[in-house]
Parts: structure tokens; C-alpha cells; sequence
């Protein structure tokens, strides 16, 4: 009796012939012919807050209070953010958001009110038409707020700059505006 299902012994032959594969040196970014990235950069983190999911949320998505987190940032506090733009920020899915004297700019891709920001987001000074994904995730820890945050596809190399940059503009202002 002949059968297509393998065998134990040749799946794990086969998965020890795969493990080896990887062994050798491999190449850090794809081929026209493969299409695949294998160096891909992301930011996770995943700041507390003081503060209700609503607070939290209003605080993102409402320009006048997102204008008072700006002030309190390290990028404005230096003097680093070029432009004069005011905050703007749209409140409706599609919309766009103007931050940091313009330096930010994008659109809202979901809002989902109290829990969920998602958003096309780019630096002014990236390539033309490159934007990438920033999720904002809100979760109860109680009576504070974890926001579980992710950030993709962004130019390669700049994964470093922009997490510190999240951290003195964005969790570092808006736990002081909060406490206010």
C-alpha cells in the first residue's frame, strides 16, 4: 500500500535538513527574484499610563490636547521640530494629522474610540510615498492604561532614532500632561 503522507522518519529528516540550511550565510535583504524582506524593522513597546482608556485616547485624537503633549516634548522643548503648522488632527477615519510644527504628518486608517488608533504616519524629511504603520492598542491594567504599541515599515536604519523619539515626544509628555 503506497501513500503520500511522509513518514515520521522523513519529516525528521526533512526538518534537520532544513535547519541546515540556515546554517551558512544568508543575505540581509531580498532578491528581485524573491520579493521578501529578512531584515524587516519594528518597534513593540508598551508605556502605562495613569489615566483612563478614554483619557488616554482623547489625549491621542484631540488636537488642542495633543498640541499641549507637543509642548511638553523633548523635540519642541530643544527646539529640534522645523515649521510653525499648528497641531491638526482629524477626527474621522481617513482623515489627516499634522504634528510637531509639521514635522509628522499621515492618515488615520482605524479609530475605534477608547481602544484602537491606527495610522499611515510618516516623518516630512522620508522619501516620497513612504509612509508606515503605527498601531496604538489601549488596554485596561486596572485603573491605568497600557497602551501596547507597534510601528512598521518604516525606512531601514531609523528603527533606533524613532523608538527613542516615541519615547522623549510621545510616553515621556503625555505621562506629564496626564498628571496634570
Amino acid at each position: 500500500m503506497t501513500t503520500d503522507t511522509p513518514t515520521r522518519r522523513q519529516l525528521v529528516a526533512g526538518a534537520v535538513a532544513f535547519a541546515g540550511f540556515g546554517a551558512g550565510p544568508t543575505r540581509a535583504w531580498a532578491g528581485p527574484e524573491e520579493g521578501i524582506s529578512h531584515t524587516a524593522e519594528s518597534i513593540h513597546q508598551e508605556p502605562v499610563f495613569r489615566a483612563s482608556r478614554k483619557r488616554v485616547y482623547e489625549a491621542l485624537t484631540d488636537a488642542g490636547q495633543f498640541g499641549k503633549i507637543e509642548q511638553l516634548s523633548a523635540a519642541m522643548q530643544s527646539g529640534m521640530v522645523p515649521g510653525k503648522n499648528p497641531t491638526e488632527i482629524s477626527r474621522q477615519v481617513g482623515g489627516a494629522f499634522q504634528l510637531f510644527g509639521g514635522h509628522i504628518v499621515g492618515r488615520h486608517i482605524e479609530l475605534v474610540p477608547n481602544q484602537r488608533i491606527v495610522q499611515a504616519w510618516r516623518v516630512v524629511d522620508w522619501n516620497p510615498g513612504v509612509y508606515s504603520i503605527v498601531t496604538f492598542e489601549l488596554t485596561e491594567e486596572g485603573s491605568n492604561t497600557k497602551i501596547i504599541f507597534d510601528h512598521i515599515g518604516f525606512p531601514q536604519g531609523k528603527a533606533q532614532q524613532l523608538a527613542d523619539g516615541w519615547t522623549a515626544n510621545y510616553w515621556e509628555p503625555l505621562r506629564k500632561y496626564l498628571a496634570s
